[in-house]
């Protein structure tokens, strides 16, 4: 028979299996600082007196801000005793306190700290908190948070508000949490309960439209579960949500905007009750007009500064996501590579050859500097505002209402908040910056549509005017400005570019914003590439596209000759001085600019010039230069060359033959 084992623990506690022994650490100043301030409150949350473990861990969500102090609890194991004690606390308090500590934790931490969240399941306790809220806010238990005391239903709230956090932290930091969370049947439940039962705070229902919009992004599995949410209507709520100028507003447009992209709504295609994105731009323009801070604790300015850059983040996806729009209704001729058009030029290339490499950016970020007069903005949106009497006359706009409200709604109302001065210098700089963002990407996708198309020709003089009122109200003041910021410039001429596109020869051209952005171009040469990935997003291709715009015929020739001796020689400097993606998009423009025999162009200023004799030797550099292109370290860049190259060879035969 077998012995029995003897206990050799002698009845005492058994030490925890995962927690291990913290090091102190050897600096001094830390090390002292854990003596007096982190070990006491680590050990009362451990008291097995419930008084002591409420106020340690009131104390712990207190000091957490201080980095430091949150460094050395996180080496104590802090998150460790809060999941496995404090958070199955019976003081409410001390379960509301643990609640707070994580969700800190959340925000003050990288990515990496929600993985290991998750990794110790946060997502279990997170569900038995949810549920037990839920409970509470459905069905006849909402009769006993009424008879609860204020103090009680304020840590509810607030563990409430709490799990909105943090379940934005964890979907934020990982795709395979974000699918956990969005398969988690008790948290979309929670979310869903806390926006459609009527009683939730302005904070807590603010925090759950956020990390319902933060859920929905490019999420089908989520966006479903939303539409076939038949207990609270999820989606019905939304639509009313989205009517006012608060945040809750915002979030809400935010959500059906995800939505409406997911399923593929659009002006073609309208979804459930008809949504597209058309249902959201008049309710996202008013929030720019009149931002309605919701609390009333000293944060108005706070939520008024979110209110904007929401409802501008919005209006920018829905200026890129229209794209779809005009691509559905065949309305547009665009290339897969966003900012790119195809264009047909009079050569005897093949047609494949002929598309124009120019490229936008969409989302550069900038700011603008000098405030316009009041009385000269009003006038100018008169302008704006004024054609929409014509709009209504025009049939091939009509066929496209989110392009149409953005034009007479959304661009009036974006102008004028990129003027509007906020609470500081820096908020001020950021929304302005989202004001230019949004007008570039709206601007992007008119200047793709093929205007020579019959039924487009509407959409060109719909557009046009709002475009001049564009430029005279951004780009002229900003290049009048001889502004210094790097990135008010960078989005300013990829605005720039976007309209001229559009305008050509209807660019309100006031004298001398070329030579701007030549002495533009020759200031980019200095700062590094940011967006290494895809060079053709720099500053300097920017300024190039927008002077080839400029100089296309009918440009007046002495400004056509400046610009295109200009753009020669960028080309000159390859492969040495000047960057491959340079010498490409200027090789692109100037393809454009001189490619037809009819404009006066051709023969006063290519021919007259000698410019075919810098493009012949410009063939053997572009050659060499482009073989030096890692095709797999730079696909893009290496893809446009080897196009260019081609082309470029193709041009040179085809002046040679028709030489005068």
């Amino acid at each position: 028979m077998g012995k029995s084992r003897r206990n050799r623990g002698k009845g005492v506690q058994r030490s925890d299996p995962i927690a291990k022994p913290v090091k102190p650490p050897t600096n001094p100043e830390l090390a002292a600082l854990r003596e007096s301030s982190i070990l006491p409150v680590v050990k009362n949350l451990q008291s097995a007196e419930p008084s002591k473990r409420t106020e340690a861990a009131g104390a712990i969500a207190n000091i957490i801000q201080d980095t430091k102090c949150r460094k050395l609890l996180l080496r104590e194991q802090v998150v460790h005793i809060v999941l496995t004690e404090t958070l199955t606390d019976a003081s409410l308090e001390s379960r509301a306190a643990g609640w707070e500590i994580l969700k800190l934790l959340t925000e003050k931490e990288e990515a990496d700290f929600c993985i290991h969240l998750f990794r110790v399941d946060v997502l279990t306790a997170i569900e038995h908190a949810a549920q037990k809220i839920t409970e509470t806010l459905t069905g006849p238990n909402v009769a006993n948070l009424n008879k609860a005391s204020k103090a009680e239903q304020t840590l509810m709230w607030n563990i409430a508000e709490a799990l909105c956090a943090i379940l934005i932290g964890l979907t934020e930091a990982q795709d395979d949490i974000l699918v956990a969370v969005s398969a988690n049947e008790p948290a979309l439940k929670f979310l869903f309960t806390l926006i459609t039962c009527g009683v939730a705070t302005t904070e807590v229902m603010n925090g759950a439209l956020c990390c319902m919009m933060t859920l929905s992004e490019d999420n089908r599995q989520f966006v479903e579960r939303i539409l076939g949410d038949d207990q609270t209507q999820c989606f019905k709520h939304l639509l009313t949500f989205k009517s006012g100028r608060s945040l809750s507003a915002v979030l809400a447009c935010g959500i059906l905007h995800n939505v409406f992209s997911t399923m593929g709504w659009d002006d073609a295609n309208p979804g459930r009750e008809k949504s597209t994105d058309a249902a959201l731009i008049p309710a996202l323009s008013d929030a720019l007009e009149s931002p309605q801070g919701n609390r009333t604790d000293g944060n108005g300015d706070n939520d008024t500064f979110e209110i904007l850059q929401l409802a501008l983040e919005i209006i920018a996806s829905i200026g890129t996501s229209i794209q779809e729009s005009l691509e559905k209704g065949e309305r547009a001729d665009i290339d897969d590579i966003p900012g790119l058009a195809g264009k047909d030029a009079d050569m005897d290339m093949d047609a494949e050859d002929d598309d124009d490499d120019d490229d936008g950016d969409e989302d550069a970020e900038g700011e603008e500097e000098d405030e316009m007069d009041d009385d000269e903005i009003e006038a100018d949106m008169e302008k704006v505002t004024g054609a929409d009497d014509g709009l209504d006359e025009i049939t091939g706009i009509d066929d496209l209402p989110t392009l149409k409200l953005l034009m007479h709604k959304a661009i009036p109302q974006i102008i004028k908040t990129a003027h509007s001065t906020q609470s500081t210098e820096e908020t001020t700089s950021l929304i302005r910056t989202h004001a230019l963002t949004a007008l570039s990407n709206i601007a992007w996708t008119v200047s793709c549509i093929d205007f020579s198309e019959g039924p487009n020709a509407a959409i060109q003089k719909a557009w046009s005017p709002i475009a001049q009122i564009i430029w005279k109200e951004t780009v002229a003041i900003v290049l009048a400005s001889d502004t210094s910021d790097v990135g008010l410039a960078t989005i300013v001429t990829s605005l720039a570019w976007a309209v001229a596109r559009a305008l050509r020869q209807d660019t309100p051209l006031q004298g001398g914003e070329h030579q701007k952005f030549i002495s533009l171009y020759h200031a980019s040469k200095n700062l590094p590439i940011e967006d290494e990935e895809d060079p053709f997003q720099s500053l300097g291709v920017k300024c190039l596209g927008v002077l080839g715009q400029l100089a296309l015929d009918p440009a007046p020739i002495d400004l056509n000759r400046e610009i295109g001796v200009f753009l020669l020689t960028v080309v000159a400097g390859l492969p040495d001085s000047t960057p491959l993606a340079d010498g490409v998009e200027a090789l692109n423009q100037l393809f454009d600019i001189y490619g037809d025999e009819s404009y006066a162009c051709d023969k006063e200023v290519f021919w007259e010039i000698g410019f075919l004799k810098h493009f012949e030797e410009t063939v053997p550099k572009l050659k060499a230069a482009t073989k030096k292109v890692d095709k797999r370290a730079q696909t893009e860049l290496r893809m446009r060359a080897d196009e260019t190259t081609m082309n470029l060879a193709r041009f040179v035969q085809y002046k040679q033959k028709h030489k005068q």
